[in-house]
């Protein structure tokens, strides 16, 4: 009977996210033993800059791993130095964000010490996996102007050596979740979903602008307007449920995860406004259901969004991306796309990646040549 290799899992801020993509893991992989450590998403700057120390007396630490899997919260050098014995065991940092752009609310300061972190674990990392490619190229450039801020004593070929290093593996939408064949679009009254955080970086003002370009072009539609929502939410959700309540079919976060999966699959058309998103799960996972996306031609969104699909992006003015929006869907209506399922993100396709990734840096660590050096 062979034995299973040994996998250290680090979650330093275990947001939503971050564990559910920790447990999909496990499950999709069952051939490694895991061991997870975790610290629960609360008290932000203390959390990426203090994990190391709170989990410096975790006895695993001295126990022999072939593998060491960390969130991109962890502080990964600082980590491999109060553990010297982790020095030879291969450390693989999964980037679900990067703190370079990470978008700073009003209540924030600079994020310099988060963006030290990140670049100090990239450093550490044998390999930094990124979870699409505009988060992977706007880290490496975030690096870059951070680097060229730096007075003196910079050594050349960081960034190339960051380059080297990363790939892109995104996080998995599950099997279940997609269907055999998409239902027909309702062209006459569409069912748009917009189903993201209730946070200013996921743009609702811009919702309540191209809602309001739909009414003056009596465009007839339906809304669902769903997603994790907090104390303190932007005023553009109330004034969205007030103005157009004669349209809305659902509307806050939905307690059962059940019940959310059978929203996607009656949706036609799922909407982003989004100024900010490092992968966009909302957007694949109803993708996978049967949704028709409709996305601003920027971030992650080019990587999976049909050109036919994604609006002109007006970053700096909410009133002509509104239009573009506007516009775009109605060219939807009248041709839709043939297909937009986003298959290569399946989590049994994405698992043998993630496998052979695992495996190729458990194998190099225990070749002759890295024992030698």
């Amino acid at each position: 009977m062979s034995i299973k290799p040994r996998l250290l899992l680090l979650s330093a801020y275990d947001a939503a996210s971050h564990k559910r993509w920790r447990e999909q893991l496990t499950t999709l992989l069952p051939e490694y033993h895991w061991h997870t450590l975790a610290l629960a998403p609360r008290y932000f700057q203390w959390r990426i800059r203090g994990n190391a120390l709170s989990w410096l007396n975790e006895a695993c630490f001295q126990d022999p791993w072939d593998l060491i899997i960390a969130t991109s919260m962890v502080d990964l050098a600082t980590l491999r130095g109060l553990h010297p014995q982790l020095a030879n065991t291969p450390c693989l940092l999964y980037m679900h964000e990067n703190q370079f752009a990470f978008p700073v609310s009003k209540q924030q300061t600079g994020r310099v010490e988060p963006q030290m972190v990140n670049l100090y674990s990239a450093f550490a990392a044998d390999c930094v996996v990124f979870n699409s490619a505009w988060n992977r190229d706007s880290f490496l450039q975030g690096v870059e102007t951070f680097l060229n801020k730096m007075p003196d004593a910079v050594p050349g070929g960081l960034i190339e050596s960051l380059r080297h290093k990363s790939t892109v593996l995104p996080v998995p939408i599950e099997d279940h979740l997609f269907v055999g064949a998409s239902s027909n679009l309702n062209r006459g009254c569409p069912h748009l979903l917009w189903n993201h955080r209730w946070e200013y970086d996921k743009a609702p003002d811009r919702l309540l602008s191209f809602l309001e370009k739909l009414e003056n072009r009596q465009q007839p539609y339906r809304l669902s307007v769903v997603g994790e929502g907090f104390r303190n939410y932007p005023e553009s959700f109330d004034q969205i449920a007030t103005r157009f309540s004669h349209r809305i079919e659902f509307w806050g976060f939905q307690e059962s995860r059940a019940e959310y999966d059978q929203l996607l699959r009656k949706a036609d058309i799922v909407l982003s406004t989004a100024l900010h998103d490092f992968q966009g799960l909302s957007m694949l996972e109803a993708m996978a259901s049967g949704c028709i996306p409709l996305a601003p031609d920027r971030l992650a969104y080019r990587e999976y969004v049909p050109e036919s699909c994604r609006y002109e992006s007006h970053e700096k003015d909410a009133g002509a991306e509104a239009e573009a929006a506007a516009s775009c869907l109605q060219r939807i209506l009248e041709k839709p796309p043939s297909q937009c399922r986003p298959d290569a993100w399946r989590a049994s396709i994405l698992a043998e990646q993630y496998r052979t990734l695992f495996d190729e840096l458990i194998e190099a660590t225990q070749s002759p040549d890295h024992s030698e050096q």
